[in-house]
């Protein structure tokens, strides 16, 4: 027997275009064929856009880099960031940016805003999903380590949740686990269902 995506996508092409191995790893969890394949895109947005608005901009980049879809096909984008103290927090560019940024994030709440385009050649759908994540108060030592020994430089925010810093410093997270790590795979399977 199979699932519904299953049946759905018997005879078309699932793409995901992301280099991320987390979002890699969630998408097999829907137990759907899918390829992976990339496009070069600058990740920029106008200052003026706050939260969502910054993940939704960015995934629709990133699925109008695919201009000639086959009748066959679904591309499916994401973009992830963690939005705290009203900016966005992206990924540290080295380990002085690292330290500053789990700095930051000690003992204190943020938001993490993850949103997916779906791209055939009929119609774009986007949508979004936000979790609030609280942060334990941590050391300077625990900072330095993760870092050295994680490396979190592809990883908005500088962390990864299912890393060691995920075990120890969230205290509290409300809404989808799955978001944090980049691909909020609950609300993708619906609307794969419906799309």
């Amino acid at each position: 027997m199979k699932n519904k995506l299953n049946l759905k996508f018997k005879d078309k092409k699932i793409v995901l275009a992301s280099g991320s191995p987390r979002r890699k790893e969630l998408l097999n969890g829907l137990d759907i064929p899918f390829i992976v394949e990339t496009k070069e895109v600058n990740e920029v947005y106008p200052e003026n856009l706050v939260g969502r608005e910054i993940t939704e901009h960015l995934a629709l980049l990133k699925a109008e880099a695919f201009t000639n879809v086959d009748n066959d096909t679904v591309i499916i984008t994401a973009d992830t960031i963690v939005w705290h103290q009203n900016k966005a927090v992206m990924k540290p560019k080295n380990r002085r940016e690292a330290i500053e940024i789990l700095t930051s994030l000690s003992d204190t709440s943020h938001e993490v805003y993850t949103s997916v385009c779906l791209k055939s050649n009929k119609k774009t759908q986007i949508f979004s999903e936000r979790t609030k994540v609280s942060f334990e108060k941590l050391s300077l030592d625990e900072i330095e380590y993760y870092i050295d020994t994680y490396k979190p430089y592809d990883k908005a925010g500088a962390y990864g949740a299912q890393d060691w810093i995920g075990f120890i410093a969230i205290k509290k997270l409300e809404g989808s686990y799955f978001n944090v790590m980049g691909l909020p795979v609950h609300k993708l399977y619906k609307e794969l269902v419906d799309f």
